[in-house]
């Protein structure tokens, strides 16, 4: 088994910055375990300002509930680098990747890689460091003595770059096979109570201490794939051209069941619940996709890219039955390089599982290349 924490090239540069300047910008980004108001985010904010009690730093929190690293691809330069320049960042999609999304290693790789890219093209001196948050299914992966598909693409990109990562999943499943402490009630579950976001955090302090003085490396020419979301960005719905049947504007939340996340009750969406509604959108890049709340009456669609034939795909996702999950579908990720035009349909027909064909999206997922 791999060490808990590789420290490769440390993050000196950033913390070597915090001191001698006494200036910096710390950014997260992940998903809801990210997030949490009092999780490791907020104790590791506490104990790197500690460290550095007399410089002015600037936290970036980009945690967003149920999001994998493809959707933190396509989010990170609007919640994360329009902020400025980042000296630190870490990215946290281990669960979500795994429990949400379930990508594929490939689809993983694209995506870190993307970030990682995106990073280095805001601050080409940028301190990066992977975090592998834990979940019952690491626990059992950890346990049969292997290590999960999710984390094992996340460190082929991080050896590549030799970005330092922190396993925390294996330490916690480690640690509940040794007796130190239980899952649920001690730890605190995927989403960990006080106990276990200490643990978080203390191998994040561990890493620093850890780090030299200068981190700094060339980044390298070629990319582990071609396809990786380097330019991987959100575009509004107004993007699109749309017939009579679509609305763009805030869907009546109020009137539909299921959970909603204030989050997302604000944002402008391109919504319909009429079978037969269509869209076209020209685009430039090698993927497309759409960023959505797929609720209990999530739909089915139809489309078409640069005229081939029709595919399906059915939106409702496993979490769906009582929230208005948001997710990135993504409906083609190995385009040619140029121009392409998607063609959306509404379909008849829906899931037995749901109630309606609704369909509301939020934004548009390109890597602009």
């Amino acid at each position: 088994m791999p060490k808990t924490i590789q420290l490769r090239r440390g993050v000196g540069t950033s913390l070597t910055k915090f001191r001698m300047k006494k200036q910096g910008r710390i950014a997260y980004i992940g998903g809801s375990i990210t997030e949490m108001p009092k999780g490791y985010s907020f104790l590791a904010t506490q104990m790197i300002s500690g460290m550095f009690p007399t410089a002015k730093l600037d936290f970036i929190n980009a945690g967003v509930s149920s999001t994998c690293s493809n959707t933190g691809a396509f989010r990170i330069g609007r919640d994360v680098f329009s902020r400025g320049k980042v000296d630190l960042l870490f990215i946290e999609f281990a669960v979500n990747d795994n429990q949400d999304g379930h990508l594929k290693p490939v689809s993983t790789v694209r995506a870190m890689e993307g970030m990682v890219r995106q990073a280095y093209a805001n601050n080409p001196e940028m301190d990066i460091v992977f975090l592998y948050t834990a979940n019952e299914s690491h626990n059992q992966t950890f346990h049969s003595g292997k290590v999960p598909r999710e984390i094992r693409a996340m460190e082929k990109v991080a050896r590549y770059y030799r970005i330092p990562s922190i396993c925390f999943a294996q330490e916690v499943a480690f640690r509940i096979a040794a007796g130190e402490f239980d899952w649920a009630n001690d730890f605190g579950g995927v989403h960990p109570a006080q106990f276990g976001n200490e643990i978080y955090c203390s191998l994040i302090k561990e890493l620093l201490e850890l780090s030299g003085e200068d981190s700094s490396a060339e980044v390298p020419a070629e990319l582990i794939d071609e396809n990786s979301l380097v330019k991987g960005k959100f575009l509004p719905p107004s993007v699109a051209e749309f017939d009579k049947n679509w609305t763009l504007g805030i869907p009546d939340w109020e009137s539909l069941p299921g959970v909603k996340r204030d989050r997302f009750t604000g944002v402008p969406t391109l919504f319909t619940t009429t079978p037969g509604a269509e869209l076209t959108l020209s685009f430039s890049g090698t993927c497309i996709g759409f960023y959505l709340t797929a609720g209990p009456d999530a739909g089915c669609i139809r489309y078409s890219i640069d005229g081939s034939p029709f595919k399906k795909a059915d939106l409702l996702h496993p979490f769906s039955a009582g929230l208005h999950y948001p997710y990135t579908k993504m409906l083609a990720e190995d385009l040619a390089p140029g121009m392409h035009t998607l063609i959306l349909q509404v379909s008849k027909t829906h899931n037995p599982k749901s109630c309606g064909n609704a369909l509301r999206i939020m934004n548009f997922a390109v890597n602009e290349i």
